[in-house]
């Protein structure tokens, strides 16, 4: 798979390191910045991700910054991203076999390296299981405040 993963300031060393884990474990990555650890703008790097995750670039995403929570609500943003923040495996992979996700957030303040590495690896091995979710997935493309038909 092609994964892309951006991050912010806060996230940077972490990004570095999932990115050659990515690769250690066989797919290819799409580092959409920083190239430093100079203060940025999580926003910035979370719209990235979810253009090349949603115009098919990357298959999946990783989005990374202080708490993951501000980079997980910039990727949501995007219509056709579904980024779930995670901080263990069963998160991550309930994120793909339940909700279908195609990114995950974490925050680098608040998980350790080796346990990002344990939920990219649960992410990447998960598999969406439709059946009963698939029309609570469907929900989330359209929800019931929508103010135009989907």
């Amino acid at each position: 798979m092609r994964i892309a993963i951006a991050s912010d300031h806060a996230a940077f060393d972490l990004k570095a390191e999932l990115a050659a884990h990515i690769a250690a474990l066989g797919h290819e990555v799409l580092d959409l910045g920083p190239e430093s650890a100079a203060s940025v703008d999580y926003p910035d790097y979370g719209f990235k991700l979810a253009e090349a995750v949603a115009s098919g670039a990357a298959e999946r995403g990783v989005a990374l910054c202080g708490s993951g929570i501000g980079i997980a609500i910039a990727v949501n943003r995007h219509p056709g991203l579904r980024c779930a923040l995670v901080s263990e495996p069963l998160s991550a992979s309930l994120s793909r076999s339940h909700n279908d996700a195609n990114a995950i957030a974490m925050g680098a303040r608040l998980i350790g390296p080796e346990m990002a590495k344990a939920c990219l690896e649960a992410f990447l091995a998960g598999e969406f299981l439709g059946g009963r979710h698939q029309g609570r997935v469907d929900k989330l493309a359209c929800p019931a405040f929508a103010k135009e038909p989907c």
